[in-house]
């Protein structure tokens, strides 16, 4: 969830089971199986996670901008935590026509070089399934966008972007498809159609799967809770999907560590739905926000993060989630910093190319692949403090949900 790309949940508030319940809102057992059919089993209140460090620290990073002019912070990030390993960078693509999905060359190729530039990086890239995703389209006017995405009409943009990130080095890219799902903010919801929803997630998986050289993965990321539709009502399949992702935010107001833990669609329900489908967790997006500067929730987010099988995770570094380029939050900015500092990070894992699902998929016609562009050497200015991520070239955007 972003401000213009990227948003968060209004404050939740306890509604009627058949409402659409914001994010972070603890349901009873009785309205959490009223709501949905394929409901997790009760579950009386969980334990904090054992706080027992790995051999390695998850693979880390930060959301600091979107564009390639962004790229020079995340070296100041790393520095700002005593020469710590950021492994992971997170970038997104603009939603706003077409042509941000198949992706701007040059963004994707300063990106990807930076990938290149050390074996044990990660690039992860969200990636909008409809377009424009952020102009309050009606959900009936969704279900039909989702119908043709599921027909196939936009085979060709996502093929154009899979021939992109290969062609400029990107070939084992993180793609957080249509993040945040289970939401209302994003055009790409799945509410209006979750049949329609995953038929269309497993075309573009298909399609981008068809490329030569590509060892993408995709990271099926709903924020966490039940937001408009429960997550797992959308879940396409464990041959298109290699990690199972949740946005993670300190909200709603007054709520607790454990809370988030336990809530319906929460946290130890995604990790007991990935342990299930035998894929690893993700968090792309998380941070503070309701509940101010809340130290104590980052050292529980992180002990949880470093006691799981968590594949990466991104905080979402701008104000007010954010500890680096937000000066709002000291108190959870040196908690941070004194947990992160100097991390070594992962060892390089290079991820094998995936299975091609079996769906069907229409042969599209292959684009000639851009010429990769050469990375600057100059560090480029300093973005401002609550930058949005890819909604224009200069990255401004405007605040939505958060």
């Amino acid at each position: 969830m972003r401000y213009g790309r990227l948003t968060l949940a209004a404050a939740a508030l306890l509604l009627t089971a058949t409402a659409s319940v914001p994010a972070g809102t603890p349901l009873s057992q009785t309205e959490r199986h009223a709501l949905a059919s394929d409901a997790f089993e009760p579950r009386g209140a969980a334990p904090r996670p054992p706080v027992q460090r790995p051999t390695h620290e998850p693979p880390f990073g930060a959301f600091v901008g979107s564009w390639d002019n962004y790229i020079p912070q995340v070296g100041r990030y790393a520095r700002w935590l005593g020469d710590a390993n950021l492994q992971v960078g997170h970038t997104y693509l603009a939603g706003n026509g077409w042509a941000d999905v198949e992706g701007e060359p040059v963004v994707l190729g300063m990106w990807s070089q930076w990938r290149l530039a050390d074996p044990s990086r990660l690039l992860v890239l969200g990636v909008p399934m409809l377009v424009p995703n952020e102009a309050n389209v009606p959900d009936g006017e969704v279900a039909k966008l989702l119908a043709q995405g599921a027909r196939g009409d936009f085979d060709r943009h996502f093929l154009q972007l899979a021939h992109r990130l290969v062609a400029l080095g990107g070939t084992d890219t993180v793609l957080t498809l249509g993040w945040e799902m289970n939401g209302v903010t994003y055009t790409h919801r799945c509410k209006p159609d979750p049949s329609a929803w995953k038929v269309y997630w497993r075309r573009i998986v298909g399609v981008m799967r068809s490329v030569p050289g590509q060892r993408f993965r995709f990271d099926f990321a709903p924020t966490r809770g039940l937001d408009a539709i429960p997550w797992t009502k959308c879940y396409p399949g464990d041959d298109v999907v290699d990690i199972i992702g949740m946005d993670s935010y300190d909200q709603p107001a007054g709520a607790t560590f454990d809370d988030y833990v336990r809530e319906p669609y929460g946290l130890q329900d995604q990790v007991e739905f990935a342990a299930k489908h035998g894929k690893p967790v993700s968090y792309p997006e998380w941070g503070l926000f309701r509940n101010g500067d809340n130290p104590e929730f980052v050292q529980r987010m992180v002990e949880w993060m470093r006691t799981h099988d968590t594949a990466y995770q991104t905080v979402t570094d701008y104000c007010p989630h954010g500890f680096f380029q937000c000066d709002r939050n000291p108190r959870s900015a040196a908690r941070f910093k004194q947990l992160m500092s100097s991390s070594k990070g992962a060892p390089a894992v290079v991820p094998t190319a995936p299975q091609v699902p079996t769906a069907p998929i229409a042969p599209p016609v292959a684009p000639s692949p851009p010429k990769p562009p050469s990375l600057p050497g100059a560090a480029s200015p300093a973005p401002s403090a609550s930058p949005s991520p890819a909604a224009s070239p200069a990255g401004a955007g405007t605040p939505a949900r958060r």
